[in-house]
Formats: structure tokens, sequence, C-alpha cells
């Protein structure tokens, strides 16, 4: 198969030689030779005129909800470029500004998502559609495999007044869609009126998962490793939005959770008790003792759970983020708690509602509705949206 890149590169970039050209990426943009879109782009002809970075940098070298700065240049090709943050420390600084596209005859958006609707880099996607409709500056999607596959959806979808940056669009928990059906998604579902191309994979099928294409796996941010991590993740991010640790600061992030406080018999054998419960399958649970060197309980012994995927196609990752949740409170009720610090750049609601774009959920668990409750209760919501984003499936 070839990424919506390889697919440009060999016939569509001529036709932009001697226009003024941005690209939107970090290091996931490359080729399965691991030649980066700044490099092909200038090879062919092409020197991007302005790079925009999302969450985490150009490079992916900065953490999660650390401002970003516009760089004087990154090092491309020949010459350094212009570099322009789109996560800086305001919630304007999410949108380019449009200045910085009105001088460009188009926008090319390359940047591998990992199909969870918490990821920032769809959300950068349709603020930066929604900027060039008002600038009339063309957009074009280079797309890639939804690498947990574009076949399983699962979780709630994001209800009014529970927007923010991990939920900035009505999207279910984990979307089985690629940047460029999003981008039609964001067009003709939710009428962001830009003018977008997508270049689509090709020989890529829905029900594949990245490993099972003959593309590389680029770690997308400094959290998400492995292809494994990301398989989980539309669930265990639920733990950003409480005082346990969600492994950052450690080499299994999302894979290990824990607090000080936690005794890790105790916790994976509740774990164990709620996948039971909610009839939970392809996952185990080891009891853990981990210490993070950086963010929640940085240099402070962690006990908990670690988490392992034994069938990642029977494998719900939302249900199993709601049962680790379930286990962790009632582990240690005294001391679990929700975090009720600003995140993303909102005050209200409380990150975990923010997350899960509702707050009916987190209210489930505190009055102790069985799981299965909950996942029939979103189900009327997801397979109206399944029905929202028929049309835009492009594979």
């Amino acid at each position: 198969m070839r990424s919506g890149l390889e697919v440009f590169i060999e016939g569509g970039v001529d036709a932009w030689k001697g226009k003024r050209v941005g690209l939107c990426c970090n290091q996931t943009a490359v080729d399965r030779r691991l030649h980066h879109a700044v490099d092909l782009f200038t090879a062919a002809g092409v020197t991007p005129a302005r790079l925009f970075a999302p969450e985490h940098g150009v490079h992916a070298t900065v953490q999660d909800m650390i401002g970003l700065d516009d760089e004087g240049g990154a090092e491309g090709a020949s010459n350094p470029i212009e570099v322009v943050s789109l996560y800086g420390s305001s919630e304007e600084s999410l949108r380019p500004a449009p200045a910085t596209l009105e001088d460009l005859d188009a926008v090319v958006f390359d940047i591998q998502d990992i199909g969870s609707r918490y990821y920032t880099y769809q959300a950068t996607l349709g603020f930066l559609m929604s900027v060039a409709a008002e600038t009339g500056t063309k957009v074009i999607v280079l797309d890639r495999p939804n690498p947990i596959t574009g076949e399983h959806v699962e979780g709630n979808v994001v209800q009014e007044g529970f927007g923010s940056f991990v939920s900035a669009f009505p999207l279910a928990v984990r979307h089985g869609m690629t940047m460029g059906e999003l981008a039609g998604f964001f067009r003709m579902v939710l009428g962001i009126d830009a003018d977008v191309s997508v270049i689509p994979c090709e020989g890529w099928r829905r029900e594949q998962w990245l490993d099972e294409t003959d593309l590389p796996w680029v770690s997308p941010s400094p959290n998400m490793p492995t292809l494994e991590s990301a398989a989980i993740y539309p669930g265990m991010c639920l733990f950003e939005g409480t005082n346990l640790s969600e492994g950052r600061g450690t080499t299994r992030p999302f894979h290990l959770i824990g607090a000080p406080w936690l005794d890790p018999d105790r916790t994976a054998r509740r774990c164990r008790q709620s996948a039971e419960r909610a009839g939970l399958e392809g996952v185990a649970f080891r009891p853990a003792t981990f210490l993070p060197q950086f963010q929640k309980h940085s240099g402070e012994v962690c006990g908990g759970v670690e988490i392992f995927v034994t069938d990642r196609a029977k494998m719900k990752p939302f249900l199993l983020g709601l049962a680790v949740l379930e286990a962790t409170r009632a582990s240690n009720p005294e001391r679990f708690g929700w975090r009720t610090e600003t995140y993303e750049f909102v005050d209200d609601p409380i990150a975990v509602d923010l997350l899960c774009g509702s707050s009916a959920i987190r209210e489930g668990l505190e009055a102790g509705v069985d799981l299965r409750e909950l996942e029939a209760a979103w189900q009327p919501e997801l397979d109206e949206w399944r029905q929202q984003r028929a049309p835009c499936l492009l594979y």
C-alpha cells in the first residue's frame, strides 16, 4: 500500500512548483523509507514556505499541554523554514492567524493520527480548515491509515457544552476514521466550508492495523511509543482526568496506572473483577510498582496495575478505561480524586468530563451504575453518529 504522501509525491506535487505551499506536519510525515515530507517536497522543487506545528511540535520533543512559541526556523532540506505553532499558551493559539494562511496558495496536512478523539491532531486539522475557509486557502490532506483500524467504533459522542481541544468536534471516542475522512466529516457534516482535497492511501483496507501494512510506525507523540499504546489510549487517556499517574514518565505510558497510596495486588484484583462484570475481553492485568520520572507523582513509588493486550480484536479500549477507573476508585475511595485544575485551557467542566464529552459517564461511575448499562446508554447516539459518518468514508 502507499500513503497519501507517497501518492502525492509520485503524481501530484509537480503541479505546485512555483507556488507558495505551507505544510502542517510533525515527524510522522514520512514515506516507507522514512524520508520526511519536507525533504521530499524540497527534492521535488516545492520547498515549503512555512511549517505549522501541532501539539508537541514539528519534532514532537515537547510534552503534553506545554505551549510552543513560533520558531524562527526548523531544519529543512536546505535553509531553515519558518515554523508557526498551533499549540501555544492560549486557546486562541490553537488556530492559525489568518495572516499565516493568506499568502499561501495551499497548505498541506500530513500527520499520523491514532484514532481517538482526545488525540489533538484531528482538532488541529479542523481548526486549520476553519481558518482556511475564511482566507480562501486550499487545504490538501495527505491521508494515512487509522492505525487501530477503521472498522471498530466505540464510545459516546461529545455533547453540547463539553467542547475543548480534546473534544473539539462531535465524534465518537474511537472514531474509526482517517484524517482524510475526518476532513470530509468536518466539511460535509459540520459545514466547515474549506476548499479541501484529500489524497487517499492506496491499498489500505478498513480492517487492517498499521502493522498489517508495510508502512512504518513512527511514534506520533512523546507518550505514544507503540501501536499497543495507541490501541488502549481511547480508554486509558481518561486517567489524565484523575489524580492517578497514567504512566507518563515511565516506558509504559497508559499501560501503567497507579498512585503512591494504591496497593498493587488489591488494584489488579479489582481490575479483573470490573473487567469480568463488564464482559471485557482481550486484556490482562498485572500488579505493578513503578516510579514516574516526571509529571504526576514524579519521584514517588506508585502502586497500581499494568495492562496487557491479549486480543486487540476483541478488546474495547473505552470500556477498558471505565473498568480500570471503577476499580481504582474502589481500591482507595478516600484518596482517589478527579482532576480539577485547568485542562486544555478550560476551567469548567472538569477534565474527565471534557474527555468524556459529557458529565453522564463520571456521574454514572460515582453512582455505581453497572458498566454494561453505561455502554448501553451511549449506544443510540453512537448508532446515529455512525450514520452521519458513513458518507465520509473513503475505504
